[in-house]
């Protein structure tokens, strides 16, 4: 398994190569870091579709993708002496080993949560020993992650270190997220503008920790709720249409009709017809 997986990888690097040589694809070899970047997002979420609809298929697919990113930028770093990919698979091994004592140490741990706690300060330590000038837990999260996504991993970072509410007693977070609410309220009555944004960013700051108290990831959490929507929203859109109406003929009340009818049955129409054209007359 090993050597088919080596030569595999030689293949797909040496593949790379070709395609940045002088005789090989013009755009491949007008690629640099920085057109990679919007690439490389790209091809990650790509993958995180395929595995939220648990497309096998799919997720092979992208998870290439996802590998051909990283090749083409050991590539690239290869091109100008900073690095080839043995350094990157090196790197990622050798920090896999110092960052689980665990399992290839003598330390020894009570579940995920010792883990995690330990993969912070081991990280921490990491970062003095290199002598990076940012020291700090928060140190490390991608400035480009998504403001959801980011929020939880500063709260999930910090926790790791005691700063956080006890864990199973949701109130002190749900106290936080009403507390919020009410400073939103007060901004919209005072029309502050900048004040309302600045406090719904601290409301949905308390709803993501919310959901990392409950054990949800807040991403995926909203990813089914705009699905869920997205997919009832079209069955009111084929309700409307199956009337021979214009959306400006009805009222929110019929449209909400249309709604509670999609949630109960996205693909019965007649049923929704016959519930809802009393409140069309």
């Amino acid at each position: 398994m090993s050597t088919t997986v080596n030569a595999d990888l030689e293949r797909l690097v040496s593949i790379m190569a070709r395609l940045r040589a002088p005789e090989g694809c013009p755009w491949d070899r007008e690629q640099t870091f920085e057109t990679l970047r919007s690439h490389i997002i790209e091809e990650a979420y790509e993958l995180v579709d395929a595995i939220s609809q648990q497309d096998i298929d799919e997720m092979k697919e992208e998870a290439g993708d996802v590998l051909l990113q990283i090749v083409f930028v050991a590539q690239l770093a290869r091109e100008q002496g900073f690095f080839d990919i043995k350094d990157v698979i090196s790197e990622i091994c050798d920090k896999l080993i110092r960052r689980h004592p665990h399992v290839f140490g003598e330390m020894e741990v009570n579940g995920s949560a010792d883990v995690l706690a330990n993969w912070e300060k081991i990280k921490v330590k990491e970062k003095s020993l290199k002598k990076r000038e940012d020291k700090s837990v928060l140190a490390g999260i991608p400035e480009s992650l998504p403001p959801l996504l980011k929020a939880y991993r500063i709260q999930a970072k910090v926790s790791h270190v005691g700063f956080d509410w006890e864990k199973g007693d949701i109130k002190p977070v749900t106290d936080k997220i009403k507390e919020e609410l009410s400073e939103v309220e007060a901004a919209v009555n005072q029309e502050e503008q900048e004040r309302v944004e600045e406090e719904l960013g601290d409301l949905f700051f308390a709803v993501v920790n919310l959901s990392r108290h409950l054990g949800v990831n807040p991403d995926i959490a909203l990813q089914r709720a705009n699905k869920k929507f997205e997919e009832r929203f079209r069955q009111v859109e084929k309700m409307v249409h199956q009337e021979g109406r214009e959306w400006e003929d009805y009222q929110l009340k019929d449209l909400d009709c249309f709604w509670n009818e999609a949630k109960r049955s996205e693909s019965s129409f007649g049923q929704s017809k016959k519930t809802c054209d009393s409140s069309l007359q």
